[in-house]
């Protein structure tokens, strides 16, 4: 029998398997060790089953996987772990404020994604509550940056309704991994779109502006026929993890673009001489917070990676 894990708790998963949801366990041949990650499997992956005399079913085989996305392990900074696979399209969703998404953030999450060669679109949620003048000015300037790349930004209001038809039509006929800080509102959308899911929303925290966790583990959910959503904890941090220094500009398409006239192949864009990346940046052909936001990321990875090698 074949199948797809649509949620891992502990040892037992869950599998959609001819239209039926079966709990498997992984086959004892399969040892963690034998993987660099804290997960062998993970949501979304294509498994075989193999039902015992017992009646249980055990995962013998894992397919191999189109595409992943991993993260650092929350217990060990050493270690990855597989969010999800097999994905055809990332969601993420911001906000401007209540809570708020850095660009920082969103520029990780798009250089993640595209380490992985998997597109992604942004959701602007809660457009209705941009009452201020500077808000309304950050969501314009989010718009015009990401627009202009080629991400694809969608304005969303659960509250108005506005972009959740379209935000539908994305989903149709994919496998979309949802992602966003907690309380921006990724299982609010999710539920309008499909009711009978009823996930959890989270109320935002008064103290911190900041949402409340409401996922605990990643689940894959059908949401239209053949249209299925990945809904992901809230992330705090995404990082580009097994990765050089010289590869890091390959992740910002816009420098990337640029890099291909810089005097040095292997330029990082910091204090190198005739470095177009730099001279893109301050001609305002490459947005300065991105340029920022790709220096931060670039000294993460050295930190990282000088931290692993000692």
């Amino acid at each position: 029998m074949e199948g797809r894990i649509i949620q891992t708790t502990g040892s037992w998963y869950q599998v959609l398997t001819n239209g039926t949801i079966v709990s498997a366990r992984l086959k004892g041949k399969f040892k963690t060790e034998e993987f660099d990650t804290t997960n062998p499997i993970a949501v979304g992956d294509y498994v075989v089953l193999e039902k015992t005399i017992q009646n249980e079913f055990i995962i013998i085989e894992i397919n191999p996987r189109s595409n992943y996305i991993i993260r650092q392990s929350p217990r060990n900074k050493h270690q990855r772990h597989i969010i999800a696979s097999n994905i055809d399209l990332a969601l993420l969703i911001v906000t401007v404020s209540q809570p708020r998404t850095s660009l920082g953030f969103i520029d990780r999450f798009i250089a993640a994604a595209a380490s992985f060669h998997i597109p992604v679109k942004i959701i602007l949620n809660k457009i209705d509550l941009l009452k201020k003048e500077k808000e309304q000015e950050q969501a314009a300037y989010l718009q015009e940056i990401y627009n202009h790349l080629g991400y694809e930004v969608i304005n969303a209001s659960t509250k108005t309704g506005e972009g959740l038809e379209q935000i539908k039509n994305i989903l149709s006929n994919k496998t979309t991994l949802i992602a966003g800080h907690s309380g921006v509102g990724k299982s609010t959308i999710v539920n309008i779109i499909q009711p009978e899911l009823n996930l959890k929303t989270g109320k935002i925290s008064e103290k911190w502006g900041k949402g409340m966790h409401t996922t605990t583990f990643a689940a894959m959910f059908e949401i239209m026929p053949n249209s299925f959503i990945i809904d992901t904890p809230g992330i705090k941090e995404f990082m580009l993890l097994q990765v050089e220094p010289e590869e890091v500009s390959g992740y910002f398409i816009e420098i990337k673009k640029y890099a291909e006239n810089c005097q040095f192949n292997n330029c990082l864009h910091l204090n190198e001489p005739n470095c177009a990346v730099k001279t893109a940046v301050e001609t305002l052909q490459i947005a300065p917070t991105r340029y920022e936001n790709y220096l931060n990321l670039l000294q993460d990875i050295q930190d990282i990676n000088y931290w692993e090698r000692k």
